[in-house]
């Protein structure tokens, strides 16, 4: 169990007494209940959702302030037990923001009760809240007063039911077989007809009749399943509205209904690109549930696939960048460079994409011989390779012209709208979590964050990435040189399964074994946070666990969501053509989004 509270009660002292005190002083004490979790680093607090918008603003003014909102969603609290201390409600709605100055959170948490769900918008305080109200509202069913175009933004407009509430069903076969007619189908159809007076539009002005343009959602250039309608004046974007959902696969439901070791495959496929640093964040939060400090070498072997993942996303996104501008050929060549990663990952794991190799409390299995001499020929080919990228097609002076100061925006642009990874860091903000907040072991490598220069564009955003190859080699080659000697695995009880020697030797390791495989492992009730740096930006997973042997809610905050509601405020006034090399520079996939 995480017994740890002391640790945090002393964190919370040192680093947020200045705004504990700011706080009670203006609101006063009696307004506050302060929860304690196994989020050593983050002081969550209740409030009542009347100062909701005040206690906003005065964390968004202070010094050092909270100056991003970097996630916002709710739990559905009415068939929780283990709620003690805690202020009564049937369902929570949670703010979490960031102060990049202060390099700490605050989770901000609002009861509320079926009778009267509903709670003030936040978007004239945070303007990225416009979606994940949107989402809460879709998922939940929580209403958000004062605010427009409430709607739902993940499941289709003619969707009965709110999934995340605890009564929606988490399983195909507890549902009546879907079926299709003709009636149905013309609803659908009619669902997806874009109507411009709804997103207060107008079909013309004193001069001209505007025209509508669906751009996606199945075209090369938007990435994935992922439409866009644009209001164009000739070729000029006078305002377009994303539309997301077609990916939707539901995967903080089925955390619902997995076991904590069984859900572990899911993660690989949230970021279908980013393997094994997706399982990092799940991984890791676990652990702090449970209770699990695991060797060094299961962190250095952690980092060094996550590594691996980092370069072979990177390849895969600037070739295809460099596809969408219209070079072609390395696209082609990258691939060639993707295999070569991905044969030391199969090697490593037994398998490419989606490993779901790591563990809770360790590994799959130990690394396998001659693993070293296939990474280390990895590493020679790759930075040579990326060499070749830049000098022959990211220098050339068409592509700079083409590329340069398209999709633009500032350092309070992208704090405005939650932007995390290289967007952020291009505009000169040094937030990078390995190193502002090390996980894993991150803190005893020796590697450089490649920084901006103050406005983040389409060519910086590239050009950031390409540094981000050449670090994570770094990274690669110290676990190479360093790799520290112990088992793959801890011996903890809630470890799944345990080492298989034991199993065949032991009668109560046996036991253990076919509990926690048929069951899963009883993880003690807490919360539990972790954030790591993921390929596109901060991926972080929010757990709750009810003392049982699967998640009571499963929250999976990922970067490409707040990324793509950008795109509106960065790309009116450009042309069609802006927005195709804008889209390719955010390196963004639909999973990602949709989850």
């Amino acid at each position: 169990m995480c017994n740890k509270y002391t640790q945090q009660q002393s964190y919370i002292q040192n680093h947020y007494s200045s705004v504990l005190n700011a706080l009670f002083s203006v609101f006063g004490a009696s307004s506050f209940t302060i929860q304690t979790t196994c989020i050593q680093e983050s002081l969550i607090i209740w409030i009542k959702r009347e100062i909701l918008i005040a206690v906003l603003k005065f964390l968004k003014k202070i010094s050092q302030p909270y100056v991003m909102l970097y996630d916002l969603h709710a739990i559905d609290e009415r068939l929780r037990t283990h709620r003690d201390g805690l202020p009564k409600s049937d369902f929570t709605v949670f703010y979490h923001i960031i102060s990049i100055l202060r390099n700490n959170d605050i989770i901000i948490k609002v009861p509320l009760f079926e009778e009267s769900l509903h709670i003030p918008t936040i978007v004239s305080v945070f303007m990225n809240a416009d979606w994940y109200e949107r989402e809460i509202w879709d998922m939940f069913g929580i209403y958000f007063k004062y605010r427009s175009n409430l709607r739902r933004i993940i499941m289709p407009k003619d969707w009965v039911g709110h999934p995340l509430r605890k009564e929606y069903p988490a399983r195909a076969t507890e549902f009546y077989p879907f079926t299709l007619n003709r009636e149905k189908e013309k609803l659908a159809m009619e669902a997806l007809l874009f109507k411009p007076e709804d997103w207060g539009m107008r079909k013309y002005n004193e001069d001209e009749n505007f025209m509508f343009l669906n751009l996606g959602p199945n075209h090369p250039s938007v990435h994935g399943v992922f439409r866009i309608i644009l209001q164009l004046s000739g070729e000029e974007i006078i305002n377009c509205v994303p539309d997301i959902g077609y990916h939707h696969r539901g995967v903080e439901k089925m955390g619902e209904r997995q076991t904590w070791h069984s859900y572990i495959p899911y993660t690989d496929r949230v970021e279908y690109l980013g393997g094994c640093i997706n399982e990092m964040p799940y991984i890791l939060a676990v652990e702090k549930l449970a209770g699990i400090t695991v060797s060094d070498r299961i962190k250095v072997i952690r980092v060094m696939l996550s590594e691996l993942f980092r370069i072979n996303s990177h390849l895969l996104y600037i070739s295809t960048y460099l596809q969408d501008v219209g070079a072609m050929t390395p696209v082609f060549l990258a691939f060639t460079d993707r295999q070569k990663i991905y044969d030391v990952i199969e090697l490593i794991t037994g398998a490419r994409m989606h490993p779901a190799w790591f563990r809770i409390g360790g590994l799959a299995n130990d690394l396998p011989k001659n693993w070293s001499t296939l990474l280390k020929k990895c590493l020679d080919w790759i930075p040579s390779r990326v060499d070749f990228y830049v000098k022959s097609v990211l220098k050339n002076s068409i592509l700079k012209k083409r590329a340069c100061g398209v999709g633009a925006y500032t350092a309070q642009d992208a704090l405005d709208w939650g932007i995390t990874g290289a967007g952020l860091r291009a505009t000169g903000i040094d937030f990078d979590i390995r190193k502002v907040r090390p996980y894993s072991g991150y803190e005893n490598f020796d590697f450089d964050i490649p920084i901006g220069n103050g406005i983040s564009d389409s060519y910086s955003r590239v050009m950031l990435k390409v540094e981000e190859i050449y670090q994570s080699v770094r990274i690669l080659e110290q676990c190479l040189q360093n790799m520290p000697m112990g088992t793959f695995k801890v011996d903890h009880p809630l470890t799944t399964p345990p080492i298989k020697e034991y199993a065949l030797k032991h009668i109560e390791t046996l036991i253990t074994h076919f509990v926690q495989v048929a069951w899963g492992p009883i993880i003690p009730p807490n919360e539990s946070l972790q954030m790591i740096e993921a390929t596109k930006g901060i991926n972080s997973y929010y757990l709750i666990s009810d003392g049982g042997s699967m998640s009571y809610r499963t929250r999976i905050r990922t970067p490409s969501f707040p990324h793509l509601q950008q795109i509106p405020f960065v790309i009116r006034g450009s042309l069609i053509s802006d927005l195709i090399v804008y889209l390719g520079s955010i390196d963004f996939v639909m999973s990602d989004v949709d989850r």
